[in-house]
């Protein structure tokens, strides 16, 4: 069972905790996070895209001419398509772009970008994280104490995420601040190093089996 060491706030190491060889330890499987991600930026797109077609133009309600003795091609509405300001054929409309996803394909796809963390010391682990005011100097000098810069995700506790830490966290360029369930494969792969708390770190190994 692989071991990684827990630091304070101050940056001390407190103790080695144990992690699970089934969420840090496994092979990064390439193509279910290439899923995974593929699904998780897929459901970011809106979908609110809309054009009309010829009948949610306006106007149009006579035929523009009768339909023989004109000499003219036959013409039904000045609303249908090849009309300057008629409708859109096959236009985009409102839709979903959701990718469904197995349960155990999206596990996989976390367990393996844990993994893939751990395993390229690129992760870090704190007992908790707790401030009494939201300072900002407070969140960099954290940071400072356990040797992590350029763009890092934290992830801690529901109860961890308190008004004082988000606060603290979210004027630092490059780093995010988020509760274990909620943090997703696309954003751990956004950012070069992971700090997880100790709660959070537990979290996984129950959510995850």
């Amino acid at each position: 069972m692989a071991k990684i060491a827990l630091l304070n706030q101050s940056g001390e190491k407190v103790k080695d905790i144990k992690l699970s060889d089934e969420i840090f330890g496994i092979e990064p499987n390439q193509q279910v996070i290439y899923d995974v991600v593929n699904a998780q930026r897929a459901a970011m797109h809106q979908g609110t895209h809309d054009t009309k077609g010829r009948s949610e133009v306006r106007g149009g309600g006579r035929k523009p001419w009768r339909q023989k003795g004109t000499g003219r091609a036959r013409q039904g509405s000045i609303r249908a398509p090849q009309w300057r300001g008629g409708g859109t054929v096959f236009g985009p409309t409102p839709r979903s772009y959701a990718v469904k996803l197995n349960k155990k394909v999206r596990k996989l796809g976390l367990k393996s970008v844990l993994s893939y963390k751990f395993q390229n010391d690129k992760m870090v682990a704190v007992d908790q994280i707790r401030f009494t005011e939201p300072k900002t100097k407070d969140f960099l000098k954290f940071l400072e104490n356990i040797k992590v810069s350029g763009k890092a995700m934290v992830v801690c506790t529901p109860e961890e995420l308190t008004y004082e830490a988000i606060l603290s966290a979210r004027n630092i360029p490059g780093v995010f601040l988020t509760p274990a369930n909620n943090a997703s494969v696309y954003e751990i792969l956004c950012y070069d190093r992971l700090v997880v708390t100790a709660g959070a770190v537990a979290y996984y190994e129950e959510a995850l089996k």
